[in-house]
């Protein structure tokens, strides 16, 4: 949308071809429903956030970044706001608002929007773009330019399928393979069921690969049915996947009181039994557990509920201090791509112009979005990206017509 919205803004004739019933669906459910738009991060910091190769995203972010983006959501009725983590939500506008809204500024922009039209081929003569062939039919749509934006694997449901990989390796491109990233975690341990639903924030979550610390995150995580989720567990989990994938060891410890040492943990611990002689162990607990992982914490630690504090040795309280310090299990997989919220992997870089996002093979084809091999952390990275790169690709475009 914001590529077919520039070209037509810069005066050409813009076709938006839409597999689903309207465009814009993934942004519709970003954020569980509250649409993470970006960072208030500088650029720097924001380029790191996608790894080795954030550097092909510099020119785009150069041109079109996070105050461009603000102002230009601002423009056309979405005002935002930043919040935990330098986030930047929409102010009091849902996220399904904000596909609609964008939907509505193309159209207001020129753009003809053709829904239910998926795109079979791309259309290629010497080496330059000749147009597209529709699916399903004969239909065939001549043009100067393509711009490909269909997004990765990741919420098939919402029509990002893969289907920009086919078309892209069709005609000579070179896709890196394709994998889920920020993805939910598969944790083999017998208490699963009893901590499902249970969130812990302020923690800090480690995860060591063949017994060698391989990565750490400060913040929110939650429990499920069949793992663990949450803002730092899709953060780590794109090491997860690759370590995975090569049938590594993977276990993920958890710090429950990440702003104690040891020894200020063993001290508060101390004082809490001595302050509450009487009181029992299981009662104890409440002041230092969420009350779901209690009865994990006495199963694992053995140690009898109703023991009074004054009764606990030296050696159960070192026991409990190394509890909470590495509450630790086994990672047994990853959750599938169709439930990743961003893919890795895609078009390879080294065959786009960063510059313009312009293909080094194909003529007048152009990306943008998740089809690239980009992919960053959770908390407004990648929806920066898909908008830079989108906005760069539809001036380029247009600027080639010239």
């Amino acid at each position: 949308m914001m590529a077919a919205g520039q070209a037509a803004l810069h005066g050409k004739s813009v076709l938006l071809l839409e597999k689903m019933q309207h465009p814009g669906l993934k942004l519709g459910i970003t954020g569980k429903g509250r649409c993470n738009l970006t960072n208030q991060t500088e650029i720097e910091d924001f380029l790191r956030r996608f790894g080795k190769n954030g550097r092909f995203l510099k020119p785009a972010f150069h041109i079109f970044f996070v105050d461009q983006l603000r102002s230009f959501l601002s423009s056309i009725g979405i005002p935002t706001k930043i919040e935990r983590g330098n986030r930047i939500f929409p102010d009091g506008v849902p996220a399904p608002r904000v596909s609609r809204t964008l939907k509505n500024w193309v159209i207001d922009s020129g753009v003809i929007i053709k829904t239910h039209s998926p795109v079979s081929k791309i259309l290629i003569n010497n080496g330059k773009i000749e147009g597209v062939k529709l699916a399903g039919s004969e239909t065939v749509i001549h043009a100067n330019n393509v711009i490909l934006a269909t997004g990765g694997t990741s919420y098939p449901r919402t029509g990002s399928t893969g289907d920009g990989y086919l078309l892209a390796a069709e005609i000579g491109h070179r896709i890196i393979d394709p994998q889920p990233s920020l993805v939910p975690l598969e944790i083999d341990t017998p208490f699963l069921a009893k901590i499902d639903g249970l969130t812990l924030k302020n923690v800090t979550a480690s995860v060591w690969i063949n017994s060698k610390k391989a990565a750490r995150e400060f913040g929110e995580m939650s429990f499920t049915e069949f793992g663990v989720t949450g803002p730092i567990i899709l953060t780590l989990s794109k090491i997860v996947v690759e370590a995975v994938k090569h049938n590594k060891s993977i276990q993920l410890s958890i710090d429950l009181k990440p702003a104690l040492d040891h020894r200020q943990l063993d001290r508060r611990l101390l004082r809490d039994f001595h302050q509450f002689p009487n009181m029992s162990f299981h009662n104890i607990l409440k002041k230092l557990l969420p009350s779901q992982l209690i009865p994990v914490c006495l199963q694992q630690l053995k140690i009898p509920a109703q023991k009074p504090g004054s009764q606990i040795t030296g050696e159960e309280r070192k026991h409990l201090r190394l509890w909470l310090k590495d509450f630790h299990f086994t990672v047994s997989g990853h959750r599938p791509i169709d439930e990743a919220i961003i893919t890795s992997g895609g078009i390879d870089l080294q065959e786009v112009h960063s510059k313009t996002m312009e293909s080094r093979i194909i003529k007048n084809l152009y990306f943008a979005g998740e089809v690239l091999d980009i992919d960053a952390d959770t908390g407004g990275y990648n929806l920066q990206a898909a908008f830079s790169t989108g906005f760069l690709a539809g001036i380029s475009a247009s600027q080639t017509l010239n």
